[in-house]
């Protein structure tokens, strides 16, 4: 063997030695919780750290924010100011997301759900209007599904009953991503521009990105971003959105964009058409993300579905208030 292969041999071990290495120091990265947006403040709970934002009303009837994949909060800020005149809204950033924790575990969309609604409760909400863009759009589903109490009302933009039959997918560099060793090594060297451009298939063609969606997407840790997104898939392999809606019983709005670049929207508003009940609409002008693009539009369609009204104080409470006060034995002096 010649020297020069035989160099060649110890070039090639020494870079799978350091890609091996990169994997391992990438999948056991972690990052607490850190207030990243104007307002926000972080909920310590039972099972993590959320970053949430509100506004509005505390009387006004509740709307719940809930993002998309490798997004945050600020994916609302364009919709917020019109929810907020008449509603309690509260806006969330999601586990390995935004200004969240990013532990090493916890990324199913049953483990996330779980944590929105340890939010909620912490916050007293209930009976919400509770709005998922993409991923998002799992994670309500979730929610309702498990906390039906929390939830009166949901919206889904953008998210398909399931990822297979209403797309293409991921273009193909971006499936490198989560591949094992290489993506790990493409989630360390990977420019700006190029995750600029990643994230265009989330808007209409030619729309410009703006950089703190970048930023959004520096936020994240690799397990983050490589196990929500298995979360997903296997919670919407199991049964399609629009299968589980319809078994929770609750009122739909789902809203497409005209120009969704990843899923076929008019197919999928037909299959949501079929929720019983079910309204839908889609939005001119904009891709994947029309709270984003279209934002006036899109939260007109949110309040024109959303109750005016507040919840009513549970009953309950005054209930065992007025027991309590019945049975309390009366003290005497002796």
């Amino acid at each position: 063997m010649g020297r020069g292969w035989k160099i060649l041999i110890g070039v090639v071990v020494v870079l799978a030695v350091l890609l091996v290495l990169n994997t391992i120091a990438v999948d056991g990265e972690t990052k607490p919780a850190e207030v990243t947006v104007p307002g926000g403040k972080i909920l310590s709970l039972r099972d993590g750290d959320l970053q949430v934002v509100e506004g509005g009303p505390r009387n006004g009837s509740p709307i719940v924010l809930i993002h998309c994949f490798t997004c945050a909060i600020d994916w609302w800020d364009g919709m917020r100011p019109a929810l907020e005149r008449d509603h309690r809204v509260i806006a969330i950033d999601l586990r390995g997301f935004g200004g969240s924790e990013k532990p090493g575990s916890g990324y199913s969309i049953e483990d996330q759900a779980d944590l929105v609604a340890q939010a909620l409760s912490r916050l007293g909400v209930r009976e919400a209007t509770v709005v998922g863009h993409s991923l998002g759009g799992t994670v309500i589903v979730a929610l309702a599904e498990q906390a039906p109490d929390l939830v009166e009302r949901l919206v889904i933009i953008d998210q398909a009953p399931n990822n297979d039959d209403y797309g293409d997918g991921l273009p193909f560099l971006a499936s490198l991503s989560f591949a094992p060793v290489l993506g790990p090594a493409l989630w360390r060297v990977t420019p700006d521009f190029a995750i600029e451009d990643g994230l265009g298939k989330a808007f209409a063609p030619g729309y410009d990105v703006p950089h703190q969606f970048v930023d959004d997407f520096h936020r994240m840790s690799y397990t983050s971003y490589d196990e929500a997104a298995e979360g997903e898939d296997d919670y919407v392999g199991e049964a399609p959105l629009d299968q589980r809606v319809t078994a929770t019983h609750l009122p739909l709005l789902a809203i497409f964009g005209a120009e969704d670049q990843i899923f076929e929207g008019p197919k999928a508003l037909a299959a949501y058409a079929k929720v019983p009940g079910a309204k839908t609409a889609l939005v001119p002008g904009a891709g994947h993300s029309p709270n984003v693009e279209k934002p006036a539009r899109t939260a007109a369609l949110v309040l024109g579905f959303a109750p005016s009204r507040a919840p009513a104080a549970p009953r309950v409470r005054h209930d065992v208030q007025k027991a309590v006060q019945k049975e309390k034995p009366v003290r005497t002096r002796p």
